[in-house]
């Protein structure tokens, strides 16, 4: 009887042997395998300009050029123009005018976004309009530059 427990001793010694020696093995291939990975990485505080520069890229469409703009009722409207006129609007109407004319989304829908009434959105949006218009009116010669 004491034989077998003897082998099974030895053979639970062996595998026992065997895992530390595959853990031990897999634990050096993980290392030498992120050594040659840090090897190849590079921190954006060491790249050069040059190559910092080829990380993104720039819309150049608008830049340079002449500036887009259209005549309407005989006033020249430019796209500063248009910028400002929104920048004068309080932001709750800003917000609602370009959901409503740039995102497609009706009176109801941006009501329901902001969880208030439908006839708010409405009278925001037009008076909105109301004031863009003035602006519009107002300033339309003064920026030709």
């Amino acid at each position: 009887m004491i034989e077998p427990d003897r082998t099974e001793w030895q053979v639970r010694c062996a595998f026992n042997a065997f895992c530390k020696r595959v853990l031990k093995n897999e634990a050096i291939n993980i290392y030498n395998e992120r050594r040659q990975q840090q090897s190849k990485e590079m921190t954006f505080s060491d790249l050069t300009p040059q190559e910092e520069n080829q990380l993104y890229t720039l819309d150049k469409h608008y830049e340079g050029g002449e500036e887009h703009s259209f005549q309407v009722a005989g006033m020249k409207i430019t796209s500063k123009l248009l910028a400002e006129a929104l920048r004068t609007l309080p932001k709750e109407k800003r917000i609602t005018v370009l959901l409503y004319y740039f995102f497609n989304m009706s009176d109801v829908e941006i009501a329901q976004h902001f969880d208030i009434p439908r006839s708010t959105i409405q009278y925001r949006r037009t008076s909105s309009f109301e004031r863009l218009k003035r602006f519009l009116e107002e300033h339309a010669d003064e920026w030709d530059d």
